[in-house]
């Protein structure tokens, strides 16, 4: 099929062009008709005007055929003395205005089936006299049918690789506020004490220092809340109310250490702390957080090789490294083909199954009158750090994160209910004013964009502080249609 834009190609119908040197033979395509159409680019300087010929048998479409060296290249057409550029191509804004870009590499058969996608269901096919085409156009009532395109590889690539380059190139000190504070707990706490502490702070992890040891030993977290919580709820535990009161978060994981390591294949527990030190890349920073499978990772310097006096500077997590992306990129998204695309056309995040499809996932939703129980077994089971909250019709009411669980914290109210009793109604409330309907969107937990939405918009609501997912709705019935996450961005952006 002849891809509309550019597409590598060996010698066939239409003006040859070589720059010189052995190059990538490669076939622009202007499908969408006019009289007389050029094509000029970076390849010729901008300053030559290639003719472009029409297919035969198709007078709407032009092509050319350049030879050109490996590598990123930009371009643009002249149809009947207008300047134009392919809008379903990937594209950024430079000194000639909005132009289409191509990233060229020696593997031809790869990147020719990159940007030649087949169409089905077309009502004619006229095949290319060259063999080494093997491609058609195709055609109803002289327009080019299509639907939804995915963005190319080829954009994916060039995406990935600057990304990656920037991250190479910056380290955890860029993460460093210019003022702020970081709080830690001492592992001598009482758990009930650092729970009240995270929910009055506002903060959903702390890093844990032992004195004994002058170390930063573990993180807690949530989850930590959570599984007491759910330990609290059974009939064999161990740990009564009064005794949260006193019991230390050093005995809680070693407790937890003994119980969910052994019992509970799901749960890992780490017997080092997982953290980042300053001159770290932030590519490794984030790729430490995906592969360790956790949301924070705490930045400590030591001014001493075998670690002693460590200083506690930042808590780097992907939220913060993202933000450093869409800063760093958001006034040139030329330089990201992938930043204005339509966030449905890249393959990313989990989605609502098609119907009939047989390897389909549902999502994990939740109704606001279903247990608070059931909300953070679904937590803790997926490995998830929030749940949409739906009405019968699947439409966004409001969603239950893990952090929401400090509220119970708040006046020792875990002390006077039952997880299984109480709805995730009256959960939110808690942390809500007692005025706010429920369906109140709260800027910092409930984030959601369309389909239709760029990539950068989901990228910026997934950079402020305390996002961790965005749910992709429906206009109008906000029902949700997929979800998207931190992790899901960086395995997108990282692979």
């Amino acid at each position: 099929m002849f891809s509309h834009g550019a597409d590598s190609a060996h010698d066939a119908g239409g003006v040859g062009v070589s720059t010189g040197g052995s190059g990538v033979p490669t076939r622009f395509v202007w499908p969408y008709g006019g009289k007389r159409v050029y094509l000029t680019g970076s390849f010729t300087r901008w300053t030559e005007h290639l003719p472009m010929s029409p297919v035969e048998g198709c007078p709407t479409v032009f092509q050319a055929i350049c030879s050109l060296s490996p590598g990123i290249h930009q371009y643009k057409f002249c149809v009947d003395g207008e300047w134009r550029h392919d809008e379903r191509q990937p594209t950024i804004t430079g000194d000639y205005g909005v132009v289409n870009t191509i990233f060229l590499t020696r593997e031809f058969d790869q990147l020719s089936t990159v940007l030649s996608p087949s169409t089905p269901g077309s009502r004619m096919n006229m095949d290319v006299d060259n063999d080494n085409f093997q491609r058609s156009v195709s055609l109803s009532d002289d327009a080019i049918q299509e639907g939804p395109r995915r963005i190319s590889e080829a954009a994916i690539q060039i995406s990935r690789c600057r990304v990656s380059d920037y991250l190479s190139g910056h380290t955890g000190y860029d993460l460093l506020p210019d003022s702020g504070k970081v709080i830690a707990l001492d592992v001598n706490l009482p758990v009930k004490q650092s729970f009240h502490i995270l929910h009055e702070q506002g903060i959903p992890v702390a890093p844990l220092w032992d004195s004994f040891r002058g170390q930063f030993v573990g993180l807690l977290s949530p989850l930590d809340f959570i599984l007491i919580l759910r330990e609290l709820e059974t009939h064999c535990s161990n740990l009564t109310e009064e005794q949260l009161e006193t019991h230390t978060i050093s005995a809680w994981k070693e407790a937890k250490r003994q119980t969910y390591g052994r019992n509970e294949s799901h749960w890992r527990t780490n017997h080092h702390l997982i953290h980042a030190t300053p001159f770290e890349s932030l590519r490794d920073i984030a790729l430490k957080i995906l592969q360790n499978g956790v949301s924070t990772v705490p930045v400590i310097f030591s001014p001493s090789s075998d670690g002693s006096f460590p200083q506690l500077l930042h808590l780097a997590s992907l939220s913060g490294i993202l933000k450093c992306i869409c800063r760093y990129f958001k006034n040139s998204t030329g330089n990201l083909p992938i930043l204005n695309q339509p966030v449905c056309t890249i393959p990313l995040g989990t989605w609502v199954p098609k119907i009939g499809d047989p390897n389909g996932r549902p999502l994990a939703m939740l109704r606001p009158n279903a247990s608070l129980s059931s909300a953070l077994n679904l937590l803790v089971q997926a490995g998830v750090s929030s749940i949409p909250i739906v009405d019968d019709n699947d439409s966004l009411l409001d969603t239950y994160s893990r952090s929401d669980i400090t509220a119970l914290a708040k006046d020792k109210v875990y002390t006077h209910i039952r997880l299984d009793e109480m709805t995730i109604h009256q959960a939110l409330q808690l942390g809500q004013d007692a005025n706010s309907p429920f369906g109140f969107f709260n800027g910092q937990r409930c984030q959601m964009c369309l389909r239709s939405d760029s990539l950068l918009k989901v990228m910026e609501r997934l950079s402020n502080p305390g996002v961790r997912r965005v749910f992709i709705v429906e206009a109008g019935s906000k029902r949700v249609e997929g979800i998207i996450s931190l992790s899901d961005i960086f395995k997108f952006l990282l692979s």
